[in-house]
């Protein structure tokens, strides 16, 4: 599994606006965490959610947690944005395609929630 290419990957087809293509680098179901809720969508919702918030997220920094997990810290903007907003992400990949996209306010606050899930899954 190649776990930045996918995430690469996810960073590329999001900033495109191509629905289709964000559709396909996600699972089905995704499950996503940000400012309005967090839970499992199915891709076609995920690509909705990209196109009506209109967000770029431009990579910043790669902190690898383990085989399926990585934190990503970066700069998101939006239409009308005057300037970009630094944020984090904790990715999990699932073969070559995202499986969850926790978006928090910051590094350490993604950190922290991507070490939580790495003992969760460690001790199932």
């Amino acid at each position: 599994m190649d776990l930045k290419g996918a995430i690469d990957r996810w960073h590329e087809r999001v900033n495109s606006g191509d629905l289709e293509a964000v559709a396909g680098v996600v699972t089905d179901p995704v499950v996503v965490l940000g400012p309005k809720g967090a839970g499992p969508i199915t891709p076609t919702g995920f690509a909705e959610w990209v196109d009506r918030s209109g967000i770029r997220l431009v990579p910043r920094s790669w902190h690898p947690i383990g085989e399926r997990l990585m934190v990503v810290e970066e700069d998101a903007s939006w239409p009308g944005s005057s300037a970009p907003t630094r944020v984090a992400t904790v990715f999990r990949v699932t073969g070559d395609k995202v499986s969850a996209a926790l978006r928090l306010p910051d590094l350490r606050q993604a950190l922290e929630l991507a070490y939580i899930c790495r003992e969760m899954a460690a001790t199932e």
